[in-house]
């Protein structure tokens, strides 16, 4: 039988950890300003929409704009480096901060794990320009890598106008930015394991290796998953900022994703209609695919979001 609080205990609640709830005030707000507010606007996926009439002057269009998109010649490509890149993400950057994770749990010389910690978390607050003007300062023509190549008698190579290597740069460069920072939930996952279990396989005779094998990864395993179902979600989310400063017209073969095509029609074109259907065709799509795999991560480890 569900409970519930009587008005006068949730009065009483509220004032007696009042420094709580309005520690809640300003996330509450952004929520609703940055979040819900936005939503009103989304009506105009589904109308003609002119500025100088207006949201409710502007005639409806039905799914037009939806339709159009997906027939679009854009399409396909939109898709396939979205998903691609998405998915290169995911399965590229699962393993390394566990790995940096686990080993930072076994290093037992305190100097050498904070100076790594330092290390590996200081690339996540660089700014997103920052990461990129360091990539094209590398992998220009003109570049560090490149020079290098030269001395050793090769010929120069254009890494960021070679639209089979863009995924990679991107992939990896991301790697490198968050394994560190993104560990640091792992780490607190390994602090939660009971410590006997750590001494009872010591006392049985298992090494390091079979220790962490049996009882280090299957305590953050649940951590793992609820994770890997979150990422799911941005299946279609891929980052506009990176791959915009990255993007020139060698590689929009395989640069040219979901997000940058919705700022084209968007600001560029002015298509405010259309850019509108791209961005809520993709996020039904990514929510769809959350629950797919959230259902499945439910059924075969029975860890879910819900």
């Amino acid at each position: 039988m569900k409970r519930t609080i009587p008005p006068g205990d949730l009065t009483k609640r509220i004032l007696r950890h009042w420094q709580l709830y309005l520690l809640m005030v300003l996330p509450l707000a952004w929520v609703i300003v940055f979040k819900y507010a936005p939503m009103y606007g989304l009506q105009i996926a589904f109308k003609d929409y002119i500025m100088r009439v207006g949201f409710w002057g502007s005639k409806w269009a039905g799914l037009k704009y939806f339709k159009s998109f997906i027939e679009s010649y854009y399409f396909p490509r939109l898709m396939r480096n979205t998903i691609g890149i998405s998915l290169y993400s995911m399965l590229a950057g699962f393993l390394p901060p566990i790995i940096l994770a686990i080993a930072l749990n076994e290093c037992r010389i305190k100097f050498m794990k904070k100076a790594v910690q330092m290390i590996t978390y200081a690339p996540y607050f660089l700014s997103t320009v920052v990461i990129v003007s360091i990539l094209m300062q590398l992998l220009s023509l003109n570049g560090f890598l490149n020079a290098f190549i030269k001395l050793l008698g090769g010929t120069p190579v254009s890494f960021l106008g070679n639209a089979g290597l863009f995924k990679s740069i991107y992939v990896w460069s991301g790697i490198w930015q968050g394994t560190g920072y993104s560990s640091i939930i792992y780490l607190a996952a390994l602090a939660g394991i009971n410590p006997e279990l750590e001494e009872v396989a010591y006392i049985d005779g298992a090494n390091i290796w079979q220790r962490i094998w049996h009882v280090d990864i299957p305590g953050i395993l649940p951590t793992a998953i609820i994770l890997f179902i979150v990422n799911a979600a941005g299946i279609l989310n891929v980052g506009f900022e990176k791959v915009y400063l990255m993007q020139n017209p060698l590689n929009m073969s395989a640069s040219d994703i979901i997000s940058t095509y919705t700022y084209r029609m968007g600001l560029v074109d002015m298509n405010y209609s259309l850019a509108t259907a791209v961005g809520l065709f993709q996020s039904v799509i990514s929510f769809v695919f959350m629950l797919i795999v959230n259902h499945v991560a439910k059924k075969t480890s029975s860890v879910s979001l819900w």
